[in-house]
């Protein structure tokens, strides 16, 4: 006997039927949707800090024009549902360019994974530019001034003294949204993305096992947000300043 079939039948003993372990298509399937989550996770976590690095200085530029614009952004998206983001971006936006597509004889080359890349990025990279900003707005004035003593650009000063204080400062934020970013990828199931959450609706609907599928789910995003806070807490800990934090 295999471990498989070891832990199916040790599971049955306890009333937990585990037996879609045994047939290779729903447990392909369902290993195939443990991946698709794992690449939203590593696609959207670099995609929302990226979009909140864009936003954190838009924020506080001195355009007006600008600043206004990036606060519009992130008041209208942090204060809407990430699902109805979702269903607005693929079933309207992706309709439009669909049709723009077909006038032209071609196939709309943008996949559901696109848009749950660009809607959960969006959404969670408005966040992470409010701690970003709130990290740059701490950086201590006489830092500054020291900085422009020595001739420094704005945009060196930005670059070189700004931002690696700001990320110190924002960084329990940031780790704490990426947390909550792992788990927001469970709404790509609603566009029919095959991840977990997807394909394990697909098993319970022809087997009565809703239990035991969920309990796999919330077991597999317990591991993935427990990795991003055990990342999280070794960066705060290589990468705390001296006389702050203690």
């Amino acid at each position: 006997m295999t471990a498989l079939h070891w832990f199916v039948e040790t599971a049955r003993m306890t009333g937990l039927n585990y037996g879609f372990l045994l047939e290779a298509y729903e447990r392909d399937a369902f290993v195939r949707g443990l991946g698709v989550t794992l690449q939203l996770c590593l696609l959207v976590i670099p995609g929302s800090l990226l979009c909140g690095l864009v936003l954190a200085p838009a924020l506080r530029a001195p355009q007006r024009w600008l600043s206004g614009a990036a606060r519009a952004c992130v008041e209208f998206t942090r204060n809407t549902p990430t699902l109805v983001q979702l269903y607005c971006a693929f079933l309207v936006f992706n309709m439009l360019i669909t049709r723009a597509f077909e006038t032209h004889g071609e196939t709309n080359p943008l996949t559901p994974v696109f848009w749950v890349f660009v809607v959960v990025s969006i959404h969670k990279g408005v966040f992470h530019a409010e701690a970003l900003r709130a990290g740059i707005e701490a950086v201590p004035p006489v830092t500054l001034e020291a900085a422009r003593s020595l001739g420094l650009s704005q945009r060196q000063i930005f670059l070189q003294i700004e931002l690696p204080i700001a990320l110190r400062f924002a960084l329990p934020s940031l780790i704490n949204n990426m947390v909550d970013l792992v788990k927001m990828t469970a709404i790509a199931s609603a566009i029919a993305v095959g991840d977990v959450t997807y394909e394990s609706i697909m098993i319970w609907t022809h087997r009565d096992n809703v239990l035991e599928l969920i309990l796999l789910i919330l077991l597999y995003f317990w591991l993935l947000t427990w990795c991003v806070s055990a990342i999280g807490r070794q960066l705060e800990t290589r990468l705390r300043m001296p006389g702050y934090g203690q």
